[in-house]
C-alpha cells in the first residue's frame, strides 16, 4: 500500500482587493501517494493552480494569504517552514512546471544558464557538467538543436520553446513531488505526446509523486491515478480515475465527461455546461454549481452540500445524501 508523500488538510488560501475578499480556495483536503498521480480538473478560475501556488508557498504576500489547515510534505508541515527552508525544498524535493512559461523565465538570462543554475544549486555538480546534463534534458524534452539553443534568451524561442524549456528546469532535479499546471500548453499533439512520456519515465524511474492541473482529461485518463474536480475553489468530486471515468457522480464531472468531442459527434452541436463560473466575490447561497446544474433541487439553493462517500468515491452534491 502506498504511503502518503503529501497531505493536504482543510486549505484555505485568500486575495484581498479593493472590492473584497476572495476566496480562492475554499477547504480543500486531498492525499498524494507516493509514486502516484493526482490529477486536478477543472475550469479556469476554479482554484487548480492557486492550490499548486499554496503548496509552494508562492502566494504573494502583499495581497494574499493561507488562512486556515496545513500542508503536510514528508510528515512535516510546510507552513511552519521559513523562506530559506522553502527555497532549499523548492527545486529539489518539490518542482513545478509552471503554466506561462514567458513569466517563468528570466528575460535578461540566456536559457542555459536558467537550467544550469536550478541543477548546481541542488547538486555537487560542475558547470561543464551541469551544461552536458541541460543539454540531455532539452533533447529529451524535444526541443530542436539544444546545443545552440542553451546559448539563446527567452524571447528568442517560440511558445512551444519556452514551455519546454520551463519543463526541463523543473525535471532537471529529480524531485520527489513534481506539479505540473497545464504542463502541456502551447505544445502541439506529438511534442506533447513526448512531455507526457517523459513523464511517466520519471515517475516509473525515480517513484516521483506527480501533481497534473489540467482542463484536458484525454490527458488525465492517460495519466492519473487519483482525480479531484474542483469548482468554485471547493473539491466536488474525488475517487480514483478508473470510478470517475465509470461513473462519474458530480453533476459537473458529468458535464466535463459530455464536454469531450467523440468522433460519433461529427456533425453534432458540441455538448457544454450552461452558464459561466459564479463570481467569487459574490458565490451563489448553498450548491456553487445550483445555476448550472440540471438536477438542481430545491435545498441547493439553501444549505452547501457537504462531501458524502459513496463506495469509496467523494461526492459534494445533495442527490446523493440518502443513499450513504
Amino acid at each position: 500500500m502506498s504511503i502518503d508523500i503529501l497531505t493536504v488538510k482543510n486549505l484555505e488560501t485568500v486575495f484581498y482587493t479593493k472590492n473584497g475578499v476572495i476566496k480562492a480556495v475554499d477547504g480543500v483536503s486531498f492525499n498524494v501517494k507516493k509514486g502516484k498521480t493526482l490529477g486536478i480538473v477543472g475550469e479556469s478560475g476554479c482554484g487548480k493552480s492557486v492550490t499548486s501556488m499554496s503548496i509552494l508557498r508562492l502566494i504573494p504576500n502583499e495581497n494574499g494569504e493561507i488562512t486556515k489547515g496545513d500542508i503536510i510534505f514528508e510528515k512535516e508541515s510546510l507552513l511552519d517552514k521559513t523562506k530559506s527552508e522553502m527555497r532549499k525544498i523548492r527545486g529539489k524535493k518539490i518542482s513545478m512546471i509552471f503554466q506561462d512559461s514567458m513569466t517563468a523565465l528570466d528575460p535578461s538570462m540566456k536559457i542555459g544558464k536558467q537550467i544550469t543554475e536550478t541543477i548546481r544549486a541542488h547538486s555537487n555538480l560542475t558547470k561543464k557538467e551541469a551544461k552536458i546534463k541541460a543539454i540531455d534534458l532539452l533533447k529529451k524534452i524535444g526541443l530542436p538543436s539544444p546545443e545552440l539553443r542553451i546559448n539563446e534568451y527567452p524571447h528568442q524561442l517560440s511558445g512551444g520553446m519556452r514551455q519546454r524549456v520551463v519543463i526541463a528546469i523543473a525535471l532537471s532535479c529529480n524531485s520527489n513531488l513534481l506539479i505540473a499546471d497545464e504542463p502541456t500548453t502551447a505544445l502541439d499533439v506529438t511534442i506533447q505526446a513526448q512531455i507526457l512520456e517523459l513523464m511517466k519515465e520519471i515517475k516509473n524511474t525515480f517513484n516521483t509523486s506527480i501533481i497534473l492541473i489540467t482542463h484536458d482529461l484525454g490527458v488525465v485518463s492517460e495519466m492519473a491515478d487519483d482525480i479531484i474536480v474542483m469548482y468554485a475553489g471547493k473539491v466536488v468530486e474525488k475517487a480514483d480515475a478508473y470510478n470517475i471515468f465509470k461513473n462519474p457522480l458530480h453533476p459537473y464531472t458529468k458535464g466535463l465527461m459530455e464536454a469531450i468531442p467523440r468522433i460519433t459527434d461529427s456533425g453534432k452541436t458540441l455538448r457544454t455546461i450552461k452558464g459561466t463560473v459564479p463570481d467569487p466575490l459574490n458565490m451563489p447561497k448553498g450548491c456553487r454549481f445550483n445555476t448550472r446544474c440540471n438536477d438542481v433541487m430545491d435545498i441547493c439553493f439553501k444549505e452547501e452540500p457537504p462531501l458524502f462517500n459513496i463506495e469509496n468515491s467523494y461526492v459534494r452534491c445533495w442527490k446523493y445524501k440518502n443513499t450513504m
